[in-house]
């Protein structure tokens, strides 16, 4: 896995790379793919790898957003002590579940372009299978992955999109007291304490839920 892991980020600047001479995204796809069908890796590992990866950011994202959660609850009970400190720990969190959701978005996108790429091969190919019966069979299998896949998305979708309003709300809390860092602040912001606790565990179930739609693609997909 890391083997493929490295090879996968050395084709991805290849491609980057690339991308800056032609100026054409399709081209530099097709460079990337060739350049990792050289070493036996098809589109259908690329989607794998891209669904694994997807799945790995949510996890990591999943685990900021609870560090932060608890950074705001502790800071909400603050009772005495260093508040600056308590507030640094807070934006400190923030910034990387901000930086998680981020990686989140680009994983998916990833992800989407590959599947794109692998379904439209697929259906060119399956077309040119002269065996009428072969042929069918071939259809029949990418209509039922691009419905497995569909799933897949449309639960990691979810997952992204509730993720900006969370940190939208973190964000204004982190905001107002940096220019309001006193206790009477702080306890103006305890009655969002409940709302943001229940849209964060919201959060964590649609990602669990699409963290599982990944492991149940992947394990079909071989």
């Amino acid at each position: 896995m890391k083997i493929f892991r490295s090879l996968t980020y050395l084709f991805s600047s290849l491609a980057l790379l690339t991308a800056t001479v032609l100026g054409c995204q399709s081209a530099v796809r097709k460079t990337m793919y060739s350049a990792y069908e050289v070493v036996g890796i098809e589109k259908r590992d690329l989607l794998k790898s891209r669904v694994d990866d997807a799945r790995d950011e949510q996890k990591e994202a999943g685990e900021s957003f609870k560090d932060a959660l608890e950074r705001f609850k502790g800071l909400y009970s603050f009772d005495g002590g260093n508040l600056e400190k308590q507030y640094n720990k807070v934006k400190s969190s923030y910034d990387d579940a901000a930086g998680d959701a981020e990686n989140v978005r680009e994983s998916i996108k990833r992800m989407e372009v590959v599947a794109g790429d692998l379904f439209d091969e697929w259906e060119k190919e399956a077309s040119k299978i002269e065996t009428s019966s072969l042929r069918a069979k071939s259809r029949e299998l990418l209509a039922d992955t691009r419905k497995r896949y569909s799933s897949l998305h449309s639960s990691l979708k979810k997952s992204e999109a509730r993720m900006d309003p969370v940190l939208a709300k973190l964000n204004d809390q982190v905001l107002y007291l940096k220019h309001n860092l006193n206790a009477k602040a702080i306890g103006s912001l305890k009655g969002e304490a409940d709302n943001i606790q229940k849209d964060i565990e919201k959060l964590l179930g649609d990602m669990n839920a699409s963290i599982a739609e990944a492991d149940k693609f992947i394990a079909e997909l071989r």
